[in-house]
C-alpha cells in the first residue's frame, strides 16, 4: 500500500443497496472507492488500477466472483473479501480454497464489515516482504519458488502445496532470519487469530516440513523458535 495515498478499494457487487450502503461511510473513513457491478468490469478496472483490497460478491452477472476471485489471484496476492448471501458452506469453502482471504455472510452490519476491511489492510501491511517474493524465481539451495505462477520445486522436482501452505512459505521466505509467532502466522496467512487454534500453524509447518525438507525432523529452511514461534533461515 502506497503510503502517500488513501487506500484503494475495488468493490464488486451487482446491488445498488449494497454499493450504496458501503461506500459512503468508507468514503467518510479515507478510504477510495471504486464502484463495478459485474466480473468484466471488476477486472478492466483491476488491470487499469493499483488495489489494496477488494471486496467481491460471489453472485454476479456474467464472470462470476468465484472466477473473478481465481483470476485475481493468479495474478496478485491482494487482499480479498468475499461476500455472500448464501448460507451454504461450500461456496465460502471454494473461496478460500482458491485464494479469498476473508468472507462476510450476507446481511451483516457496517461495523463488521469495517472491521474485517482494517484486519486485511494490516495485515497485508504486516506481510510486506523484506525481500524481493514477486521476482519470478527465487533460490535457496535445493528449494526453489516461482512466486508468479506459485509453484515450488525441491531438487528441480515440483512440489505441491496447498494454498495456505505457499502463503505461509511466502511469508517466512519473505523476512528470513525474522521470528513469528503462532499468533502473527495466524493473522498474516489465515486473516485473524482470535478464533483460531494456534496448533493449526503448527499442523501446516509439519505438512510444509515434510514436503520441502530433505529431512523434516531435522530441517534445513523452517526453524522452530522454542517459546517463540518459527523462522525461515537467513538468506546470504
Amino acid at each position: 500500500m502506497n503510503e502517500n495515498r488513501a487506500p484503494r478499494i475495488l468493490l464488486v457487487d451487482d446491488e445498488e443497496a449494497i454499493q450504496k450502503l458501503l461506500t459512503y461511510p468508507m468514503q467518510k473513513e479515507g478510504y477510495e472507492i471504486v464502484q463495478a457491478m459485474d466480473g468484466e468490469t471488476a477486472l478492466e478496472k483491476f488491470h487499469q488500477q493499483q488495489f489494496d483490497l477488494v471486496v467481491l460478491d460471489i453472485m454476479l452477472p456474467g464472470i462470476s466472483g468465484i472466477d473473478v476471485c481465481r483470476i485475481i489471484r493468479s495474478e496478485s496476492t491482494v487482499p480479498i473479501i468475499m461476500l455472500t448471501a448464501k448460507s451454504d458452506e461450500f461456496d465460502k469453502v471454494l473461496g478460500l480454497e482458491i485464494g479469498a482471504d476473508d468472507y462476510i455472510t450476507k446481511p451483516f452490519s457496517i461495523r463488521e464489515f469495517r472491521s474485517r476491511v482494517k484486519a486485511q489492510l494490516r495485515r497485508a501491511q504486516m506481510a510486506r516482504p523484506s525481500i524481493d517474493v514477486t521476482s519470478q524465481k527465487l533460490e535457496v539451495d535445493s528449494l526453489a519458488i516461482d512466486f508468479l505462477k506459485r509453484n515450488v520445486y525441491i531438487s528441480d522436482q515440483k512440489v505441491d502445496l496447498t494454498y495456505k501452505e505457499f502463503e505461509l512459505l511466502k511469508t517466512l521466505i519473505g523476512h528470513p532470519g525474522r521470528v513469528f509467532s503462532r499468533e502473527a502466522l495466524l493473522q498474516l496467512v489465515w486473516g485473524d487469530a482470535d478464533f483460531r487454534d494456534p496448533r493449526t500453524v503448527d499442523v501446516h509447518i509439519r505438512h510444509l516440513r515434510e514436503k520441502i525438507e530433505p529431512d523434516p525432523h531435522d530441517p534445513e529452511f523452517i526453524f522452530t523458535v522454542r517459546g517463540a514461534g518459527y523462522k525461515f533461515r537467513e538468506i546470504t
